[in-house]
């Protein structure tokens, strides 16, 4: 048996393609974002009081034992009061090496610590968000331009990530059109 396949018109698969870049828009316009759904907690907050200021961003190393700025250092005063970005449980307050350090493990395993600190709350106190946890040490300098900041660094798992995307909204994805041969 002798099939003939007949090619459609150009005209009609330009139809197509534009009737499923339509499809797919009023998708994404319609459908609730799941990222959003799942996640209902509002933004975490800075753990200094605003308005704050970065004095060095997050750099990730290329690889985990290299160089980098494992967290974010916001500008300081003696008098700053670090607090607590989200709720959680003091679950480390000492010395590492020649300063204070405190950490809080949050319910979604995140690890929060900050230094350089004093007069940190002790291990196994519960702390809610927002709620004063230590205070700047002024005798010591994290920042290389020797201002007074606050270092804080967050781990999910053994990973460190970048707090600041915890704290700033982000702008939504935008779907653009897209041509025939899927070019935008």
């Amino acid at each position: 048996m002798n099939h003939i396949f007949q090619q459609a018109p150009a005209s009609s698969s330009k139809r197509t393609v534009t009737a499923i870049q339509v499809a797919i828009l009023l998708l994404a316009t319609f459908l609730p974002n799941p990222s959003a759904s799942a996640d209902t907690s509002p933004h975490w907050q800075s753990p200094v009081d605003d308005p704050y200021s970065v004095e060095r961003h997050f750099k990730k190393p290329p690889k985990k034992w290299n160089a980098g700025h494992r967290g974010v250092d916001f500008s300081a005063t003696a008098s700053t009061k670090v607090v607590a970005p989200e709720a959680g449980t003091i679950s480390f307050s000492g010395k590492v090496v020649d300063r204070t350090v405190i950490t809080i493990t949050h319910p979604d395993g995140k690890k929060s610590s900050f230094e350089p600190v004093t007069n940190p709350l002790p291990i196994g106190t519960k702390v809610t968000k927002g709620q004063p946890i230590a205070a700047i040490d002024a005798s010591k300098h994290h920042c290389p331009s020797l201002t007074l900041c606050i270092h804080w660094g967050v781990r999910k798992g053994d990973e460190y990530i970048n707090p600041w995307l915890l704290i700033e909204t982000q702008t939504p994805s935008i779907l653009l059109p897209i041509d025939e041969d899927f070019s935008a």
